[in-house]
């Protein structure tokens, strides 16, 4: 079984994104149906960077401290985190290469 995505609340937050590996945040929402176009492909990305990555997404609705932290206004917005900080955003469903790439950019 391949490596899921982790859950992530306005809780663990700040535990996750302060890793030493890049952090991908999917930023999303049950009724949105880009987000739902994206998920699948978050969810390959949590599988293939296992051990060199860190995959998450946030629902937007349940935790709505960290959604507004980051100024979440449309979903999906994935956020690529590199010790704590935003380094990459994307809004609005893309391919999964484009994904790919940033979170590579990031490995370098």
């Amino acid at each position: 079984m391949a490596n899921k995505a982790i859950e992530i609340t306005d809780a663990n937050f700040d535990e996750i994104i302060n890793s030493d590996k890049p952090v991908l945040v999917d930023f999303w929402a049950e009724w949105c149906g880009p987000c739902r176009m994206v998920g699948p492909i978050v969810e390959e990305l949590a599988g293939e960077y296992e051990g060199k990555a860190i995959i998450g997404k946030v629902d937007v609705d349940a935790n709505p401290q960290t959604s507004a932290k980051f100024g979440i206004r449309s979903i999906p917005t994935l956020l690529v985190f590199k010790n704590g900080e935003v380094v990459d955003k994307q809004v609005g469903a893309v391919p999964k290469n484009v994904l790919s790439q940033k979170l590579e950019s990031q490995m370098a």
